[in-house]
């Protein structure tokens, strides 16, 4: 069986071309936490409450707590859902203005190739694509904010749950 040769590869235009990956992903991502960001900081801000208080291993949440956590979360998951689909109906949005300035673009070119048309007409389309990957993106995110959330809802629930069966059990051997 042979290997396959792979080409000689240039490290330090690798390195160069990641860096501007990292400078452009970034330069995105501060946009598309822009978008998220009153959408969901409620929800973050108190996911992240619920972590820093499951960090303390010696002192677990009390049954209270997790009531709290359970009612709270309940609610928070509600305005983010439908913030979720606001997020999305702006990316169905992104997305129409991208085509519309691309098909209008390309055809307005009379002369060329089919290719030729195709990438003169992308790049006169370029700041509405990038505006369409920051909210499809941002509503990725978030969907996968709100679907985090309610695993940790849920979990919350079993742990609740397993608490009264165990307090119920020892109460009724008594």
């Amino acid at each position: 069986m042979s290997q396959i040769k792979l080409p000689d590869i240039d490290k330090s235009k690798v390195s160069e071309l990641q860096k501007r990956v990292e400078d452009h992903s970034a330069s995105l991502m501060d946009i598309v936490n822009e978008i998220i960001d009153p959408y969901c900081k409620d929800l973050d801000r108190y996911v992240t409450f619920i972590r820093d208080c499951l960090k303390d291993g010696e002192n677990p949440p009390t049954n209270e707590e997790l009531d709290d956590f359970c009612l709270n979360l309940s609610t928070l998951i509600y305005f983010a859902g439908g913030m979720c689909e606001q997020l999305g109906i702006r990316d169905d949005i992104s997305r129409s203005a991208y085509k519309e300035v691309y098909h209008t673009a390309r055809s307005e070119i009379k002369s060329g190739t089919i290719s030729d048309k195709d990438s003169l007409a992308e790049l006169q389309s370029q700041a509405e694509l990038v505006t369409n990957i920051c909210y499809n993106r941002a509503y990725k995110i978030m969907k996968a904010k709100v679907e985090n959330a309610q695993e940790l809802l849920g979990s919350c629930k079993k742990v609740l749950s397993r608490r009264m069966s165990e307090f119920e059990l020892t109460h009724i051997q008594r």
